[in-house]
């Protein structure tokens, strides 16, 4: 039989390990018995701590599968996030929350809506498709709204997200502010990580318009914790510039808890930060005061400014 590789992007977070998995599980509801969830990446400790809760498997960690292969992308479509040989694909579905970048010369099904979490929408597919919630399900989409939505407290959080949030907390037997709070916490521990792991954990490449950059986010309810390591953080960027050739990085560390965040920027264009936020750097950082979301006041202020 031919298998059906199910993933989200490289730098995988957690609404990009539970989708995988619970698209898989739809996958196989609707008869695709030969559905795999992978990722291709490395766990983050959030999505550590959700899979541990559930006591399940992480998805299979794949780095490329053979030309010709059938997938289905979850919480991403664009090229430059997802694997390597994706024009060798067959893209079967696109399940998705993020603005279009893919192009193909072939028909899809393609599910993408602006709500704060990919879950969002497949919570909408398992009731359209009549396919029971499970409480391990419920529980792993849960888990992804909180953390994509920080509790719903990110300006990306819509209505669906809040209705989704409440009905699924009722199947899973969760208080979700309680079980969120810890979630997110869990999430925060850098621990273990070297600077290397911390600069590419949720490390994207947005270019803002010719401006070439990444754009990198940790959560923390500490964000002076975090700086202790800036001196290490700006020599890992640094490289990462010059072997990426990048005009721009801004690390983005956002306090969970004031919905603040600081960021390190470097770069030649590091001053279109200062432009887009009226802000002042010193020494290469600064406080963006309730800016909490890359997708809504990141990429859109600072592709307007560029």
């Amino acid at each position: 039989m031919v298998k059906t590789y199910i993933f989200g992007h490289k730098s995988p977070d957690t609404d990009t390990i539970t989708s995988s998995l619970v698209m898989a599980n739809l996958e196989k509801e609707l008869g695709n018995d030969d559905a795999v969830a992978c990722r291709l990446g490395n766990l983050n400790k959030e999505t550590e701590y959700v899979l541990n809760y559930l006591g399940i498997d992480a998805p299979q960690l794949i780095e490329s599968v053979e030309d010709g292969a059938n997938v289905i992308l979850v919480d991403h479509n664009s090229p430059s996030e997802s694997i390597d040989n994706l024009e060798n694909t067959q893209i079967l579905k696109v399940i998705d929350h993020h603005k279009i970048a893919l192009n193909t010369s072939y028909p899809l099904f393609y599910r993408s809506e602006p709500v704060g979490c990919t879950e969002t929408i497949l919570f909408k597919l398992y009731k359209e498709n009549n396919v029971e919630i499970s409480k391990e399900i419920a529980t792993l989409m849960l888990s992804a709204i909180i953390s994509d939505t920080l509790l719903l407290k990110s300006p990306t959080t819509t209505v669906d997200d809040k209705k989704a949030v409440e009905k699924l907390a009722k199947i899973a037997e969760i208080d979700y502010n309680i079980y969120g709070l810890d979630m997110l916490k869990a999430g925060t521990d850098l621990s273990g990580f070297t600077i290397d792991e911390i600069l590419a954990l949720d490390a994207k490449q947005i270019d803002f318009k010719n401006i070439k950059s990444i754009v990198n986010q940790v959560n923390t309810a500490s964000i002076s914790d975090v700086l202790e390591m800036k001196d290490e953080l700006e020599r890992g960027i640094k490289k990462i510039i010059e072997k990426e050739d990048l005009d721009l990085f801004m690390f983005l560390i956002t306090d969970i808890v004031n919905s603040n965040s600081q960021v390190i920027v470097l770069g030649e264009s590091a001053s279109l930060v200062e432009k887009a936020y009226n802000v002042k750097l010193e020494d290469n950082t600064a406080l963006l005061e309730g800016v909490v979301s890359r997708k809504k006041q990141v990429v859109p202020i600072m592709t307007e400014n560029a």
